[in-house]
């Protein structure tokens, strides 16, 4: 097919007036070079991670939109301490959509582009909410032939993180894993896996019905963080399963510090184990996302050996080779339909993405609700 001059792209841009601007820009389709596809993209999630791009700290709950359809511009006031935290990409318009998957429609002239012609692949690089994509070959991962671009646009994020927590464990000398957020597309995903590999895993929820959502899926240890026994429930879990790692996706608030202070008091329970300096065993919590977004409290009362940290899936992939990036791609493909399968409630198109309505929803990051822009949708 003869590629069109010119594309719908979503960008977002901070201006020096501030005020948030997210819209859809006519871009060129660039021609791809000798390792480059084109990938007309199908299908691309709206994940946590993204949010953080598209809105920053902007308020979204004063957000309007002028304009209609493709002509629609969604706009936000944003805070003088906001300005501060994104004076970096003032006046930047930032390209949106950090995974999806789609059709490659051009390739250049190598063997590795022209192999992927016609394929249906998926993709991760940025730039995804847009009706193509240009990128190089090298970067896709091409599907099964029973899969279509709904099942892998979200073949990377959250199934990848999910393997890669797992990597961290035995990388890092762990035996068991603590999650938050527990109830997420990731946080069930991650409950399959460790059900397949034997690994115990601590979840921690905010609500009764998640906890439910979670034993029926299987889940051993399940502990709510509303629940007025949650630090007993939590220690008692943390002490059955010998949990020393927890991945935080909150980030903020003092849910790490009670983590930590779960995995003390589960490891005082241990003969003989009192020191003045704390437990010997190293206690890690990392925090991978920001659904709070309050500072990080830390009441020190664990002792000497623990760690608090960021974590990113391109670092940590970057860190363990490609050998290990290929081996846990492969496995993404081959469970596409089964532990990695995504499950959506809205399927929306561009434009609808910056309708004020449709924002309240997806921005509320409700757990069940995933939605999925098809850049084809109104075609």
């Amino acid at each position: 097919m003869s590629l069109p001059a010119t594309h719908r792209q979503m960008l977002s841009t901070v201006t020096k007036d501030g005020e948030l601007r997210v819209e859809l820009a006519e871009t060129p389709v660039p021609a791809p070079k000798d390792d480059d596809v084109v990938v007309q993209i199908e299908a691309t999630p709206i994940n946590p991670s993204d949010l953080g791009v598209m809105f920053g700290w902007a308020n979204m709950a004063e957000c309007s939109a002028s304009g209609s359809g493709d002509a629609a511009v969604l706009t936000a006031p944003v805070s003088e301490q906001g300005m501060g935290v994104m004076k970096a990409r003032i006046d930047q318009p930032l390209p949106l959509g950090n995974e999806g998957a789609g059709t490659v429609v051009a390739a250049g002239a190598s063997e590795a582009a022209q192999a992927l012609m016609g394929k249906t692949v998926a993709v991760m690089g940025g730039g995804m909410y847009a009706q193509y994509r240009c990128l190089p070959a090298a970067m896709c991962l091409p599907l099964n032939d029973e899969h279509n671009a709904r099942d892998g646009a979200s073949c990377f994020v959250n199934p990848l993180t999910a393997l890669s927590m797992i990597e961290t464990m035995r990388m890092e000398g762990h035996s068991a894993l603590v999650h938050t957020a527990a109830a997420s597309n990731l946080g069930q995903m991650l409950n399959r896996i460790c059900q397949d590999e034997g690994v115990e895993l601590v979840n921690i929820v905010r609500r009764e019905e998640q906890a439910e959502l979670l034993r029926n899926m299987g889940a051993k240890h399940v502990c709510n963080s509303s629940a007025e026994n949650f630090a007993a429930e939590l220690t008692d879990a943390i002490h059955e399963t010998g949990a020393t790692l927890a991945f935080d996706a909150t980030g903020g608030g003092n849910l790490a510090s009670k983590i930590l202070s779960a995995m003390e008091a589960a490891a005082a329970r241990t003969p003989g184990a009192y020191s003045i300096y704390g437990s010997v065993a190293h206690k890690q919590v990392y925090l991978y996302g920001g659904l709070d977004v309050s500072p990080t409290v830390l009441t020190r009362g664990y002792g000497m050996a623990w760690g608090v940290g960021g974590w990113l899936l391109p670092n940590f992939l970057a860190r363990a080779g490609a050998e290990v990036g290929a081996r846990l791609r492969q496995r993404v493909v081959d469970e596409l339909k089964t532990t990695f399968a995504s499950h959506y409630t809205d399927e929306i198109s561009l434009a609808e993405a910056l309708q004020p309505d449709i924002v309240a929803r997806y921005v509320a990051k409700t757990t069940g609700e995933k939605f999925l822009i098809c850049p084809r949708k109104d075609e």
